[in-house]
């Protein structure tokens, strides 16, 4: 008799499993409380998969041996509650997937920087002629590529929530960006809670691995202190010089690894700002341990354009630039956006509050910013914490609008940045959704 697994969740992640659990002879039945996008249930058609939309069916779900949650389920939702109690085993895909390869896994977490340090390590290889395939919350699922494809390595961009549900996985290059408060609104309002859950990537890694971290961060430090993990250990930073590790020293990005250094000028990333050299950093360091071609790196960290929805210039309208940067969910992904603006700023901002707290970014918001446009169905939070440092705060309630208000708050030489702090769903489908909303509005004016 075939092992039985539930998917919970049809989207990219869910579904990724479903194929993978039939390739590996599950009897799989994919179940999602909402409504499966039609790309979705075509692949699950042409999969013959079983599925159901807008419920759950306790009697089918409660028989599985083993259940694949995907990571926008809460671990507090009914359903997962249920099937914790009847004692079946809940991980997430990443860990599934996992269990169905063994190629080199390069493994990105953080609260910021992950996207772009996945897609620029992948681009390294890539262009090293290395067999990389790029998955996880970012592009297709870690499941579906190992189902489908064939790689040799894969880059793996792995967020808490994905984390939460890995308990055998094994990471053989992890790299942490940074822990700064984010989702939260899933973690009881406890710091601590997500902190641990990031530090989950460093699970099962053996003293042949590699571990990646900002040295910067106070956060990761501290912990690394207490738990002094048996892996290499490589930090970034621009408090440098390390042992062994990446830091800024003259205006240029150093890398050294067993004693083989690699240096490259700030000046010649393609993609420039504090943020960019950190992720730059981290991804020449995890290139050098895997003795990638230092021109190679020096050529792909030139010509790598960047994340769309990552302070991504859009266009400039009678001398204002704007700025896309909808990727910025949280506060802290707000500040490096900031960091690198000029000092005339009509900020965006706005949406779902995680337990945001506004307070570092207090500084820079008198400094640099002249006026802001709030884009939410609550926007209180971000009135009591800018009201008395900021002169002019607006709200809109659509995109159209909030772009045309900032488009008159500006004159010549002024920065408009959507860089909004705020996950998107009060109004948009997600930040992807909502980025291209305000592209298009941007070019329309």
């Amino acid at each position: 008799m075939a092992k039985q697994i539930v998917i919970l969740g049809a989207g990219e992640s869910g579904v990724g499993a479903a194929v993978l659990a039939r390739k590996n002879g599950y009897e799989v039945f994919v179940s999602d409380i909402g409504t499966i996008n039609p790309e979705y249930k075509k692949a699950l058609s042409d999969y013959k998969l079983d599925w159901e939309e807008g419920c759950h069916s306790g009697n089918k779900l409660l028989s599985a041996s083993l259940v694949v949650k995907s990571p926008g389920i809460p671990d507090t939702a009914p359903i997962v509650k249920s099937l914790s109690e009847s004692g079946i085993p809940i991980i997430s895909e990443i860990e599934f997937a996992g269990r169905y390869t063994d190629a080199v896994k390069i493994c990105v977490t953080g609260s910021n920087g992950k996207t772009t340090t996945s897609m620029l390590i992948w681009h390294i290889l890539n262009n090293a002629g290395v067999n990389v395939g790029l998955a996880g919350n970012i592009g297709r699922s870690f499941a579906w590529m190992v189902a489908e494809e064939d790689y040799d390595h894969y880059v793996v961009e792995i967020s808490s929530f994905q984390l939460d549900g890995m308990f055998d996985f094994r990471a053989d290059i992890a790299i942490m960006m940074n822990i700064t408060p984010d989702h939260l609104d899933r973690y009881q309002n406890d710091f601590t809670q997500y902190k641990n859950s990031k530090f989950r990537i460093l699970q099962n890694m053996r003293p042949v691995d590699h571990f990646i971290y900002f040295q910067d961060d106070e956060v990761i430090t501290s912990e690394l202190s207490v738990i002094s993990p048996k892996v290499n250990m490589y930090p970034f930073g621009y408090s440098g010089p390390y042992l062994q590790g990446a830091w800024v020293e003259q205006e240029e990005i150093r890398v050294l690894i067993n004693n083989n250094s690699f240096n490259m000028s700030l000046f010649d990333l393609y993609m420039q700002g504090k943020h960019n050299a950190y992720n730059s950093m981290a991804a020449g360091i995890a290139s050098r341990v895997l003795e990638i071609r230092k021109e190679t790196i020096r050529e792909s960290l030139t010509d790598f354009h960047g994340v769309e929805h990552r302070l991504e210039p859009v266009i400039q309208v009678h001398g204002i630039e704007f700025l896309n940067d909808s990727k910025a969910t949280n506060v802290n992904s707000t500040w490096y956006a900031l960091e690198t603006m000029k000092d005339k700023v009509v900020w965006i901002a706005g949406g779902v509050d995680k337990g945001n707290d506004y307070s570092m970014l207090l500084p820079l918001v008198a400094e640099k910013v002249s006026a802001i446009v709030c884009l939410g169905k609550d926007n209180s939070k971000i009135h009591d914490a800018f009201d008395e440092i900021v002169e002019t705060i607006v709200d809109a309630e659509e995109m159209s609008e909030a772009v045309r208000m900032a488009y008159y708050l500006s004159q010549k030489g002024t920065q408009v940045l959507l860089s909004p702090a705020c996950a998107s769903f009060d109004l948009f489908e997600n930040y992807e959704d909502r980025g291209r909303q305000f592209k298009e509005c941007v070019r329309h004016l």
